[in-house]
């Protein structure tokens, strides 16, 4: 009888079908969507929050103003170093005096040349002259001084706007407006901004997928939310070191989320292309499931 099965072409192609469905399981990993990068809002110097613009599950764009400290006596500051820097007065009368200073040398050498002045008044209008210039001099220097200045009151005056360094979405709005924003305090920050514009997938791959998996090779995720849709991804990072309890190593792949399709955080099942192991790596391996659609790329 068993021969009889053995030979049978019906039992033959059931066994393939097995085989294959056997191959596919062990091909597929759980896995857990994450945010590309968490990052914390800080202030860099200390002071009260006048403003806070956005909260929890709101967009934002990289650049975008999200809040603001008191800047009341940093706003003088600056407004004061830049009325100094463009005060005209002092270098036009230093001009002026040099112009006077010019003409006086100039005479008094033609008239030291016939003779009707000492040369103690021809050189007295030189030094003059060259005293003159000093003063101008110094009155420029201290000018491009004030312009140093204006710019350093502008940059503390920035730093009393807090922007978004990236485009993502508020995951955490942990200050109000009246608190006091400390920089030396790190563990609280204002507020926690995730991107999910693009998703890192971490999964656990068995010690006998070693040398099978690469940088920049394709892979399919099936997220459990949306369920049913299939999603190409990209492997970026591959451990160079094994966890030696259970006898795996990590992968990362990077998948595009343009549409906020898939949730962050949410678990999922990942295929790589080209990764087919035994039954014998059962670290991590899923039951069989049916061939996903991937979703068509719009026109």
């Amino acid at each position: 009888m068993s021969q009889l099965m053995a030979s049978s072409p019906a039992w033959l192609a059931v066994a393939a079908v097995m085989a294959s469905s056997s191959a596919r399981a062990a091909s597929e990993f759980d896995c857990i969507t994450e945010p590309s990068r968490i990052v914390e809002i800080r202030a860099s110097v200390e002071g009260l929050l006048s403003q806070v613009l956005v909260d929890r599950g709101q967009t934002v764009k990289a650049g975008q103003v999200v809040a603001m400290l008191d800047a009341g006596l940093d706003q003088a500051n600056a407004d004061l170093a830049r009325y100094k820097s463009r005060m005209q007065g002092a270098i036009r009368s230093g001009e002026s005096r040099l112009a006077y200073a010019g003409v006086k040398a100039h005479r008094n050498e033609q008239l030291h040349a016939e003779r009707l002045v000492s040369a103690q008044d021809r050189d007295e209008a030189v030094t003059e002259r060259k005293l003159a210039e000093a003063q101008l001099q110094e009155l420029r220097d201290n000018q491009k001084t004030a312009e140093l200045e204006y710019r350093r009151e502008s940059e503390r005056l920035r730093l009393r706007t807090l922007r978004s360094p990236i485009n993502g979405i508020v995951l955490e709005r942990q200050m109000n407006v009246g608190e006091f924003a400390d920089n030396k305090d790190t563990r609280r920050p204002i507020m926690k901004i995730v991107d999910i514009y693009s998703l890192h997938v971490e999964t656990l791959l068995p010690i006998e997928a070693i040398g099978k998996v690469r940088p920049g090779q394709m892979a399919t995720v099936y997220p459990e939310a949306p369920a049913g849709v299939a999603f190409p991804a990209q492997v970026k990072v591959v451990d160079s070191v094994l966890d030696v309890a259970s006898g795996t190593f990590g992968v990362r792949l990077d998948l595009a989320n343009a549409k906020l399709e898939i949730p962050a955080g949410v678990k999922c099942r990942v295929r790589i292309d080209g990764l087919e192991l035994t039954r014998s790596a059962r670290a991590g391996l899923a039951p069989a499931r049916p061939a996903t659609r991937r979703p068509e790329k719009p026109q």
